[in-house]
């Protein structure tokens, strides 16, 4: 199960100095397809398959990072991206769910109660064991990195014990806890079209002793999540701080049933990309969004909506399914839509979304559909961006809105609904975000900054795996207790 958006009460530890072990960058985590509906081929000959892919695409491209992961934003199958990440000594392997909304990097503990033993998204399930990595070190409440933490609301500590600890609450009832380690985590490095194995960097993270809700679940239960938040306790800013990666990554995530993607410690460059400024102060990717345009024309919507407070705001978040406007938006997104296709698609509601019947191409049909931020950047999605398929009824195709309503909230949350298919570089040092559509199942190109100052460019391939897509429902998001009451009444989504 993977979450989204900690509550206040969120935790972590922020990690000061540590050593480097053996580092160059960027740092490169790629994203796997999983195995097609069809399932027509047996495992071993699918990995047998992506291992000569792997091969092939390591010696053509001089140098791709394989960190095999798997998912599909497709939320009636995965619903999820994430990735392996290598803790301990020995190293250990953990699946743990990309998450741009929160800040921590935490896995299940071996004295975990309630965490799940296995997955339904046929991954094997560890749980990691302090006292079984001989690197592994306890963060007391008297540590600096569990003080840093304190104060980002990352971590806590109780007057009965001096175990620098953490607590996640989400609104679906759900929630985890547990206590930090400084332990090695694993990576490879890509560096002038070399690669260097085995490089590790110690760093902070969680280890949970207890799992509530539906993170107890195993139908598409993961090890745990990587935060990729912009606060110190991240990994990111953990990694930037030692110098081993810059204070920037980047993802395109494939939006086919395959799915897959890239996830790099770097800037992806490529000519399209547009750039807006985050909004100052703020713990997640807040934007700063202006308007909504459909087929060309700026929908009537106050300004005022899209403002950011503690309770308001556009927020990116790799972490959510879906996608959510902010309820004075809301209606004038579908109503403009619904006009636009009234005469080509016949229109009904379900389960209070709004739905299409189509015959022909969405793209033939529904419109494009343009947010529009700060500083002139436009994101232009298409209706696969929007839309979502259900069924098929009397040869006709089922879609529906894809972007729900925050009801009672003015909270805009851009999920994978809306990121998949495009390149997204969080320039947390410059305090940028951008973006262009891109074809992610393409090679992408990484500059960074190396010791020397030199700017170096990195073309990293697709490397691709697959796993068994599941029926499983979105990912729960969490935000404020509020807003999370009200999301989660959706249940299993809408069309379960």
């Amino acid at each position: 199960m993977a979450v989204a958006f900690p509550v206040g009460i969120v935790i972590a530890a922020v990690l000061s100095h540590v050593t480097l072990v053996l580092s160059s960058f960027p740092a490169t985590l790629t994203l796997e397809r999983g195995i097609p509906p069809s399932h027509r081929l047996e495992l071993n000959q699918l990995r047998e398959r992506d291992s000569f892919r792997h091969r092939r695409i390591l010696q053509s491209a001089g140098g791709v990072v394989d960190f095999p992961v798997q998912g599909t934003f497709n939320p009636f199958l995965v619903g999820l991206y994430y990735t392996k990440v290598q803790l301990g000594s020995p190293p250990k392997d953990f699946y743990v769910q990309i998450d741009t909304g929160s800040d921590v990097l935490w896995v299940s503990c071996s004295s975990c109660n309630g965490c799940p033993v296995t997955s339904g998204l046929q991954i094997p399930l560890t749980s990691f064991d302090p006292g079984s990595s001989s690197t592994a070190s306890l963060i007391s409440c008297s540590d600096q990195r569990c003080t840093v933490g304190i104060q980002s609301s990352d971590s806590l500590c109780s007057s009965q014990s001096n175990q620098c600890g953490y607590t996640f609450q989400y609104g679906d009832g759900s929630g985890t806890s547990g206590y930090y380690v400084a332990d090695f985590l694993h990576f490879d490095t890509v560096l002038g079209g070399s690669v260097t194995n085995n490089s590790s960097a110690a760093v902070v993270f969680g280890c949970s002793t207890l799992q509530t809700g539906d993170l107890t679940k195993s139908d598409r239960a993961v090890d745990g999540i990587f935060g990729f938040g912009q606060q110190d306790m991240s990994v990111i800013s953990q990694l930037a701080s030692q110098g081993i990666t810059p204070k920037v990554f980047s993802h395109c995530l494939k939006g086919d049933d395959a799915g897959g993607g890239v996830l790099v410690l770097g800037e992806i460059v490529e000519p399209n990309i547009v750039y807006t400024p985050l909004v100052p102060t703020q713990p997640h990717y807040n934007l700063n969004l202006q308007s909504i345009s459909v087929n060309g024309q700026t929908l009537a919507i106050d300004s005022s909506v899209f403002a950011t407070s503690s309770n308001q705001g556009t927020i990116v978040d790799s972490g959510t399914t879906l996608a959510y406007l902010a309820e004075a938006a809301y209606d004038p997104f579908v109503n403009a839509i619904t006009t636009i296709v009234s005469q080509n698609a016949r229109t009904y509601l379900s389960k209070g979304n709004q739905c299409y019947l189509v015959t022909t191409s969405i793209n033939d049909v529904f419109p494009q559909v343009s947010l529009n931020f700060a500083g002139g950047a436009s994101m232009i999605l298409n209706p696969q961006d929007y839309l979502l398929q259900q069924n098929s009824v009397g040869g006709a195709a089922v879609w529906c809105i894809g972007f729900q309503k925050t009801a009672g909230q003015e909270i805009t949350i851009l999920g994978d609904l809306v990121l998949k298919d495009k390149i997204f570089v969080y320039d947390i040092a410059n305090q940028r975000l951008g973006w262009t559509n891109y074809d992610c199942s393409m090679s992408v190109n990484v500059s960074t900054t190396t010791n020397t100052g030199k700017s170096e460019f990195v073309n990293t391939g697709n490397i691709s795996n697959n796993s068994s897509p599941r029926n499983v429902p979105y990912k729960l998001i969490s935000i404020t207790m509020t807003i999370l009451l009200n999301i989660f009444t959706l249940g299993s989504y809408l069309f379960s």
